[in-house]
């Protein structure tokens, strides 16, 4: 997972983007996936992070506050609309991926009526993820991009539009 400096010159491959300068916006595009936001207390850092399953297992979260190099305490994140946790259903490879580094990680998921699959709540693992972290101020989640039509969803319309999600310093 990688997370880089946002900038007006050059044009990024990322799973997250960070700036400490005030004007450039940090955006993610997301259909189904969780876009995290964040800010500093003292409001002088903020990013933006894509955070799909894989990405969220692979430590998206994690590379984003090592970029942002700010304690957890000192960080507030809202966790945007994302696929909610009564209709993701994963595989059996999802729950270890996520199991394997965070065992706390195995309420998040829930088996589901279909054989070898479960449904996963992103929003708590992502919790997860940001506590383990030591960031408490977590705002946002509960929202349902695939049963709510105000959202693009990858699952439920494909093809699907995206919808960005935006943060930057005045």
């Amino acid at each position: 997972m990688r997370a880089v400096e946002a900038d007006l010159q050059t044009v990024h491959r990322a799973d997250a983007s960070w700036t400490a300068r005030r004007g450039v916006a940090c955006a993610v595009l997301t259909a189904d996936c969780l876009p995290a936001l964040f800010c500093d207390r003292a409001g002088s850092r903020v990013a933006a992070a894509h955070a799909g399953w894989r990405g969220l297992a692979g430590g998206v979260l994690e590379a984003t506050l090592d970029a942002l190099e700010v304690g957890g305490d000192e960080l507030l994140v809202w966790l945007g609309p994302a696929i909610g946790a009564e209709v993701f259903e994963v595989g059996g490879e999802v729950r270890e991926a996520f199991i394997g580094t965070h065992s706390e990680a195995e309420r998040a998921f829930v088996p589901s009526a279909n054989a070898g699959r479960y449904i996963a709540d992103i929003y708590q693992l992502a919790r997860i993820r940001l506590a383990a972290r030591g960031v408490t101020a977590v705002y946002g989640g509960g929202f349902c991009t695939f049963s709510d039509p105000r959202f693009y969803s990858y699952r439920r319309a494909n093809p699907t539009g995206r919808f960005a999600s935006l943060v930057w310093l005045e």
